[in-house]
């Protein structure tokens, strides 16, 4: 698949087949592609959290929300919840600050789950402070998101917006995800040196 195909099936999938377990090497396989993703300075500062086990998998769900733009949506039913999560931590110890190495690592890691025909969700509203706990993570290391993963059971489409239009995702009546992108026109802004 090319980058631009990866690229393009790589979506915020939030209902999961759950029947479909992942195998902690899977896991690790994507940490080991996060591992090898450009860091600041080259400091390295991420550590991870891997869960494959439907015990700690539901202790995770239990401390984050999903899909902001679905009110009325609480979050994946019992047989559509991921079975895998992947926690991006910042040890404080390495570096007091992370930059964007979390956002680079969270995209590895998702470009190398679509490439074994899995998906994934970005996770950032969660209670960080109860599952830092819950989980015993050492105080120096702060959870900077966590990637929900599994084999996508939902179809997502993107969509390109008008101009000034909407960008907030939504489900059609047959439950289809759609994803509005702004125009290629709109987001690009030519200056010309003088």
């Amino acid at each position: 698949m090319t980058i631009e195909g990866l690229i393009t099936k790589n979506r915020s999938y939030r209902r999961f087949h759950q029947d479909v377990h992942l195998e902690f090497r899977q896991l690790k396989n994507l940490v080991e592609l996060a591992r090898l993703s450009p860091s600041a300075a080259n400091l390295q500062p991420l550590k991870y959290i891997i869960s494959c086990d439907p015990k700690t998998n539901a202790l995770i769900f239990s401390h984050i929300a999903w899909a902001g733009y679905l009110e009325n949506w609480p979050g994946p039913a019992e047989n559509e919840r991921p079975t895998g999560y992947i926690i991006i931590l910042a040890d404080t110890n390495i570096s007091k600050k992370v930059d964007c190495d979390h956002g680079i690592a969270a995209q590895s890691i998702l470009l190398g789950a679509v490439e074994q025909g899995l998906g994934g969700c970005i996770v950032c509203s969660i209670k960080r402070n109860e599952l830092a706990q819950a989980l015993k993570i050492p105080a120096q290391c702060n959870i900077m998101l966590i990637v929900a993963l599994g084999q996508p059971k939902e179809q997502v489409v993107l969509e390109t917006t008008t101009a000034g239009g909407s960008i907030k995702y939504w489900r059609d009546e047959k439950e289809i995800h759609h994803v509005p992108k702004r125009p290629l026109d709109e987001i690009i802004i030519n200056i010309t040196a003088t």
